[in-house]
């Protein structure tokens, strides 16, 4: 029983070391809100003017303005390019895509004269993406003070060498030992060497990501009197996502003795289903002014589910090969942050509108939980490293005949506590639509940018150089609209 206890314990560590970290948390907390052409070439600033489907998962209130019923599909191209500098060295990859930001329908019905104010309910399903993590990024550069194998030589250092032949570290140190990337110091049975001692290796991490967080959305709203509208949605994000890691170290001016290179390599899948839901309101005091907020609740990811594995090869002078450890998968739960938007829209007529919105989130109120697993440090590091952010969204819309132009500006706060990072995001957009008749067409281009540091590894004692990491991301949006 004790060996068993002993095994679980490690058992977790080392999961905790490869995948549930608290960025984990954070990456599905953060929320850049595509939807329909038109949204998106006002920066995502809808919330205050309602009429569009992609309020359905900002500020429901807004689907009470429709007074007819519609159907939207919004084909994209999506393109992601990621500049990194290594210790001097600098790489670039991208990554392009074709997708849907948006498709959904909507349903409006006139009520009768017993409504008592009530004019128009409303009923709406759909999809918008809430979140595009295709990227692929390569990074590379020269390091003469350390090694990725100090960092599993001091994790190993104390453990008898039979704990590591008996896979209790199957992501890291287990297969260093077999890969003879670690080996005892003669004499001893829990002290480790490595075959680099003094770094001098060029080191290459390539991180190639798929996938989306795409919310499924179930909407009612009511309009009073042209005065008030309200609404409710049912949010159903579905994450997928996937991660394939590669890692190397090799002499290339050959220094080293008995030494070539080693790689390490991970394939992560994570998959999750939640539930949320959202409360919004637009009131227009007067005709040239719509004040709009919408509060929305965690996401509650209850079926969260990791499936992994580690590949790891060493090229020596007096040994060659390579080894793949077992497939695991582990279930947990993901709690998100609630979120709260308020929204003023000033409308001028039927020639245009200025609309600015504010979202406050804080992504230090994100949790990691499981049946066998509580994840206390997990969640004490996502209280220490994160905090609150103001997201704020603007865009204008001006019509000339049948032609609407437009164009948009969105800054994302910073995550991080303490300067820890940097993180923030802005967006800056454009587009153009055509109405006739029962039939719209719209076009939108968002160009965002965003920086943010990477370490290759990171240990209390050990630390590879920053990797400053910029992504810059192209959206190339058309949304088709038939009126009914």
């Amino acid at each position: 029983m004790k060996r068993f206890a002993i095994f679980l314990g490690l058992l977790f560590a080392s999961f905790a070391s490869s995948a549930q970290f608290a960025e984990d948390a954070l990456r599905f907390s953060e929320l850049y809100r595509q939807g329909t052409a038109r949204s998106m070439a006002i920066g995502g600033a809808f919330g205050g003017l309602g009429g569009d489907f992609s309020v359905l998962s900002t500020n429901p209130g807004g689907l009470a303005i429709y007074r007819s019923n519609e159907l939207s599909a919004s084909p994209e191209i999506f393109t992601r390019k990621t500049t990194s500098i290594y210790n001097g060295q600098q790489l670039e990859d991208s990554r392009t895509i074709f997708d849907f930001a948006n498709f959904g329908w909507v349903s409006a019905k006139p009520l009768g004269r017993g409504a008592k104010g009530w004019k128009y309910y409303q009923l709406g399903f759909g999809m918008n993406r809430l979140n595009n993590f295709n990227t692929n990024s390569y990074m590379q550069g020269p390091n003469l003070e350390n090694s990725k194998l100090d960092v599993y030589r001091e994790q190993a250092d104390g453990i008898p060498y039979s704990d590591l032949e008996s896979g209790y570290f199957p992501d890291d140190l287990t297969p260093a030992w077999y890969m003879y990337l670690l080996d005892t110091i003669p004499g001893t049975t829990n002290q480790y060497y490595t075959p680099v001692p003094y770094a001098g290796t060029l080191q290459t991490q390539r991180i190639n990501t798929r996938g989306s967080i795409n919310e499924f959305l179930f909407s009612a709203a009511g309009n009073f009197d042209d005065i008030l509208y309200i609404g409710a949605s049912v949010g159903m994000p579905y994450i997928r996502y996937f991660r394939e890691t590669f890692y190397s170290e090799t002499d290339v001016a050959d220094t080293i003795p008995y030494f070539e290179n080693w790689t390490t390599s991970e394939n992560l899948e994570t998959t999750g289903f939640g539930i949320n839901f959202k409360l919004g309101a637009i009131v227009r005091p007067v005709d040239w002014m719509r004040i709009g907020v919408a509060f929305h609740t965690p996401t509650w990811y209850y079926t969260m589910r990791d499936t992994w594995n580690v590949t790891m090869s060493s090229d020596l002078e007096w040994f060659s090969g390579d080894t793949i450890m077992p497939v695991r998968t582990y279930k947990y739960k993901l709690t998100t942050p609630f979120r709260g938007i308020g929204s003023l829209a000033f409308v001028i007529k039927k020639i245009g509108f200025i609309s600015l919105e504010y979202e406050y989130v804080n992504f230090g109120q994100a949790k990691l939980n499981a049946r066998d697993y509580g994840f206390s440090d997990e969640n004490s590091n996502i209280r220490s490293y994160y905090q609150s952010t103001h997201n704020f969204r603007a865009g204008t819309e001006w019509r000339v005949a049948k032609i609407s132009l437009r164009a948009g500006y969105a800054l994302y706060g910073s995550p991080y506590k303490d300067d820890l990072n940097d993180g923030m995001r802005q967006s800056f957009s454009g587009g153009i639509g055509f109405r006739v008749d029962n039939l719209s067409v719209d076009f939108a281009y968002v160009y965002s940018t965003k920086n943010e540091d990477y370490y290759l590894y990171s240990t209390e004692n050990i630390q590879s150089n920053v990797v400053n990491n910029t992504f810059v991301d192209q959206n190339f949006v058309f949304t088709l609209r038939y009126f009914y």
